[in-house]
C-alpha cells in the first residue's frame, strides 16, 4: 500500500468487538463513537484506505462499512470533500440557533475598570505576520526546554527598546523574561531574592498587596502628595530592604516622581545596600508631557526595572521583564528553576519580531493616539456635565482619577452599581497604614470600553457624579 494511502487522514481510535463479519463490528463501532460524541457532527473521517491500513482491514470492508452507514444517515459522502458525520440531533431535542448569547447574570452594561486595554485593538495582523516570520527564522533548539531568563532574540530586541524608548542602560545577559508583573513579585519577594520590608506607595494595586502579604512581606508605605512618593521618608525606615515605586505616572494617582525624589531614592539605595524597584506599568503612553525617562538610568546597579506587555498590546500575553542588577541575575533565575514554565517560546520570538520589525513602533503610535482622544472625551464631558469635579493623572496612562468631595465616595459607587456602571473607588488603592490622608474618588479607566458603548458610558459617569452643595 502507497505510504501517502497510510498516513493520509485524522486518527481515529476505535475498538471492534466481538469475533463476528468485520463490517458489522466497524459499522457498530463508528455509530458508538457518533452517538456517545467522540465524533462529533462534520467530523472528517479518514480514507477507507487509511483506516483500513491502521485496523487491518481490507479496503473493501471500510468501503462498505462507509457507505452503509451513509445510507442510514449517520455520515454523508460528498465528492470532493471525503466522509463527514452527519448532522443528528439529540432524541427529543429540537436544534436551534440562539439569536445572541445571553449577557452573564449581574453583569455591567458599561466598564470604566482601570488596567483593562482596548482589547478590540490587539495587532492582529501584525502579530499573524512576526509569528511567521519568527517561526520560520527560529533554529530547532528554540522549541526545545524553555531558557529560563528568556529568549536571547527578545532579550536582545528589548535591550535596544528599551534603551532607545524609556532611556534604561541594560544588556540582554541583565534581562529575565517573566509572565508579567505579578510573576516578578512572586520570583523576587516569594523567592527570597529581596528580603526585609518593603517600602511602597500610599497608594497602589491591592491585588500587589495581597501578593505580598502572601509571601510574607511586610509592606510599609510612604507618603504622598502632588509631587509623587515622600522618598526623603526612606533613610528614616528601619528593616526595608526594597522600595516599589511607579515613577513615570503613580499608580493610580497620577502623575510623576518628581526629579529631587527620584535622586533621594536613588541616593537611599546606594548609600544603604539596597534596591528600587521600578514598575514602568504604561510608560509607552504619554500625551501632554515630555517622556519621562527610567529612574533605572541613574544607577543600574540599585534600581531594578520591570515592564510588561499588558498595557501596551495585552493582558493575555502574560509576557514581561525584568532589568536586574547583575549581582541579582543568577539568584533570580535559581528561583525560577531550570525550564521556563510560564511564557511562551512562540509568545517571545513573535514579540522579539513585532518590536525589531517597526511594528510594535507604530502599534504604540496608534494606540496613544487612541486613548488619547477616548482621554479628551472623558475630559470634555466632565467639563460639559460636571465642571465641578476635578480630574487628575490625565497626562499619561490608561485611566484618570476624580476628585470627589469628601465623604461621597462609597454613595457614588454604589450609584454607579446600581446604573451598571463598573468602576473602583480610591479608597480600595489606599495602603492600610498609610498616614497620608485618604482622599474621595473614582479611578476612571477609559481605555476598554467599546467605540459604540462609550458616550453612554460616559453619560452614566457623569449622572452618578455628586452635585456640589
Amino acid at each position: 500500500m502507497p505510504e501517502s494511502w497510510v498516513n493520509s487522514g485524522v486518527d481515529l481510535h476505535l475498538e471492534l468487538a466481538g469475533t463476528g463479519p468485520r463490517r458489522a463490528a466497524l459499522r457498530q463501532a463508528l455509530r458508538e463513537a457518533i452517538q456517545d460524541g467522540r465524533l462529533g457532527a462534520g467530523t472528517r473521517l479518514p480514507p477507507y484506505r487509511s483506516l483500513a491500513a491502521d485496523l487491518g482491514l481490507a479496503r473493501n470492508t471500510v468501503a462498505e462499512a462507509y457507505s452503509e452507514l451513509a445510507a442510514e444517515g449517520w455520515l454523508i459522502a460528498r465528492q470532493g470533500s471525503g466522509t463527514r458525520v452527519a448532522e443528528r440531533p439529540a432524541p427529543g431535542k429540537r436544534v436551534r440557533v440562539p439569536k445572541k448569547a445571553p449577557a452573564a447574570s449581574g453583569a455591567p452594561t458599561h466598564n470604566l475598570l482601570q488596567g483593562r486595554p482596548d482589547i478590540s485593538s490587539f495587532p492582529r495582523n501584525a502579530w499573524a505576520a512576526s509569528t511567521r516570520r519568527a517561526l520560520t527564522a527560529a533554529p530547532n533548539e528554540a522549541f526545545g526546554p524553555g531558557d529560563p531568563q528568556g529568549r536571547i532574540e527578545l532579550r536582545t530586541a528589548l535591550a535596544d527598546y528599551l534603551a532607545r524608548v524609556r532611556g534604561v542602560r541594560t544588556s540582554p545577559e541583565n534581562i529575565v523574561i517573566c509572565a508579567g508583573f505579578s510573576d516578578a513579585i512572586r520570583l523576587l519577594f516569594g523567592g527570597g531574592v529581596l528580603r526585609g520590608k518593603l517600602a511602597v506607595e500610599a497608594y497602589g494595586l491591592g491585588f500587589h498587596r495581597a501578593l505580598l502579604a502572601g509571601a510574607d512581606v511586610h509592606t510599609v508605605p510612604l507618603g504622598l502628595d502632588e509631587h509623587g512618593s515622600r522618598t526623603e521618608e526612606l533613610d528614616g525606615l528601619r528593616g526595608v530592604g526594597a522600595a516599589l515605586l511607579t515613577p513615570a505616572h503613580q499608580f493610580p494617582i497620577g502623575g510623576p516622581l518628581a526629579p529631587a525624589r527620584r535622586i533621594a531614592a536613588v541616593d537611599w539605595a546606594r548609600a544603604r545596600g539596597r534596591v528600587v524597584v521600578e514598575d514602568d506599568y504604561d510608560g509607552e503612553f504619554r500625551y501632554d508631557r515630555e517622556p519621562i525617562g527610567a529612574v533605572q538610568a541613574l544607577d543600574p546597579d540599585h534600581v531594578l526595572y520591570v515592564g510588561s506587555a499588558s498595557k501596551s498590546v495585552s493582558t493575555a500575553l502574560r509576557l514581561g521583564w525584568m532589568v536586574l542588577p547583575e549581582r541579582l541575575v543568577d539568584s533570580v533565575l535559581s528561583v525560577k528553576g531550570e525550564r521556563e514554565r510560564w511564557t511562551s517560546v512562540v509568545d517571545q520570538l513573535t514579540f522579539a519580531d513585532l518590536i525589531t520589525s517597526g511594528a510594535y513602533d507604530r502599534h504604540i503610535r496608534r494606540m496613544r493616539q487612541r486613548y488619547r482622544d477616548r482621554r479628551n472625551r472623558l475630559v470634555d464631558a466632565l467639563a460639559a456635565q460636571a465642571p465641578h469635579i476635578d480630574v487628575t493623572g490625565i497626562a499619561a496612562g490608561l485611566h484618570a482619577v476624580l476628585r470627589l468631595p469628601p465623604g461621597t465616595e462609597t454613595s457614588t459607587v454604589k450609584a454607579a452599581t446600581w446604573l451598571g456602571l463598573a468602576l473602583d473607588g480610591l479608597a480600595g488603592y489606599r495602603h492600610p497604614g498609610a498616614a497620608t490622608a485618604p482622599w474621595d474618588g473614582l479611578v476612571v479607566g477609559y481605555a476598554a470600553p467599546p467605540d459604540h458603548a462609550y458616550a453612554a458610558a460616559l453619560d452614566t459617569l457623569c449622572q452618578i457624579l455628586p452635585h456640589p452643595p
